[in-house]
């Protein structure tokens, strides 16, 4: 298979996660879809390609004879795709030579991507491309990641000529909800630092990315009926919306970017007696996410002293950091990624990621890891959409890289 054709062949299996779920993977799909890429691998003479019990994925390609000792780095992936839209039955196309006009995705529903909403498109002119029925989303996060981490493999292991270190390759369940590196075992895989293959497009690097907390709030109110309220009645909808109101309005995702961070109260139920809220903490800077956190914490003392002690229980957690204080002191990292996208004649460029990835927690447990590109736009969503070429571009930098490292000692 070439790299479309395993793409549209992963893009068969419904993994979106469940942040609902305590199991690992969180959906048994993910595991049926683990079981197929490590099948698929030893098809491709990865012997040593194995799952756990969680539904991780492991392989391994051994040196090149004579580059043994060079350090092993390793690719990751996520096997998992988001629930914000549907991953289930997805219908793939590919527009061979993409002409620059809006792109009907549904006549039937009348569903168009138009280039004036998503100008990227206009990047994309002269590119094969592969698209939705508008129904679904596409899976292109992750699923072009590990089509490109195979491809490499399988370029490599056929290509005898390409000397390389010890690679290492992984595939983790339910990065889509926050858990993908939960019980990745680093000392196993056995690399002294990965890179992830989960962004868009050519030509990013990315080392950069939030310190990330979470904040539940529950509020508890009291129920009488309103013909005899007055005086006695706690409604907790009226005190969540009181909460609320009090968190910065500037400061939510629709009015952020860049590194700016945000407030986002993404779930809420319940009624007059009780209410639970769920709200995303996000900035780049360690000190503003504190900051965050002490208003969260100053908004619940002030509500339970206007309203009664325990009427507002609010607790905070620690999702992941940045993990630019984990890959900058090791800057040859990115450096290696910068020079294997300027001999396809790229100069490489970096943004912070408004958001996480396996790989900022990865960082954290000692194997730094920052994001490349995946030649995905538009991703979560019916629009989203795969260039065909980004993607075999991509499979070339890898190479690149592995090759920069052995010619070292060349």
């Amino acid at each position: 298979m070439n790299i479309a054709e395993k793409f549209l062949a992963y893009t068969k299996f419904d993994t979106t996660s469940n942040g609902d779920s305590s199991n690992c993977p969180s959906t048994v799909n993910q595991k049926v879809f683990a079981e197929y890429l490590v099948n698929h691998m030893k098809d491709l003479g990865l012997s040593n390609a194995q799952m756990d019990e969680n539904g991780y994925v492991y392989a391994w390609i051994e040196a090149s004879p004579g580059f043994e000792n060079i350090e092993t780095i390793g690719f990751i992936a996520h096997m998992d795709t988001s629930s914000a839209v549907s991953g289930k039955d997805i219908k793939a196309r590919i527009i061979h030579k993409y002409d620059g006009r809006d792109i009907v995705l549904n006549q039937k529903e009348n569903i168009v991507m138009k280039t004036d909403k998503y100008p990227t498109l206009l990047t994309n002119i002269g590119e094969d491309l592969i698209v939705t029925d508008g129904t679904t989303l596409l899976g292109a996060d992750n699923k072009a990641g590990i089509a490109i981490i195979l491809q490499m493999a399988q370029e490599l292991l056929k290509d005898t000529d390409i000397k390389h270190g010890r690679i290492a390759i992984g595939f983790t369940p339910d990065e889509e909800i926050g858990r993908g590196a939960n019980l990745f075992n680093v000392k196993l895989f056995n690399a002294s630092y990965a890179y992830t293959v989960d962004g868009g497009a050519i030509p990013e690097i990315q080392y950069e990315n939030f310190n990330a907390s979470s904040a539940k709030i529950d509020i508890k109110g009291l129920s009488i009926h309103p013909g005899d309220a007055k005086g006695i009645m706690k409604n907790a909808v009226l005190i969540a919306n009181e909460f609320i109101s009090l968190l910065p309005a500037n400061e939510t995702p629709a009015t952020t970017e860049g590194k700016e961070g945000f407030y986002h109260v993404y779930k809420i139920a319940g009624n007059e007696e009780k209410v639970s809220m769920n709200c995303l903490l996000r900035d780049h800077d360690k000190e503003k996410i504190e900051e965050k956190k002490e208003r969260m914490t100053k908004i619940a003392d002030y509500l339970n002293f206007v309203y009664g002690p325990d009427t507002v229980k609010l607790t905070l957690s620690d999702s992941y950091f940045n993990m630019a204080d984990m890959i900058l002191p090791k800057k040859e990292i990115i450096d290696r990624a910068v020079r294997a996208y300027e001999k396809l004649g790229y100069t490489a460029t970096s943004s912070p990621i408004r958001g996480g990835t396996d790989g900022a927690r990865l960082s954290y447990m000692g194997l730094p890891c920052p994001n490349l590109s995946t030649g995905g736009y538009n991703f979560h969503g019916r629009y989203e959409y795969l260039s065909i070429d980004q993607m075999e571009k991509m499979v070339k930098v890898l190479i690149n890289i592995v090759s920069d490292i052995a010619s070292d000692i060349d």
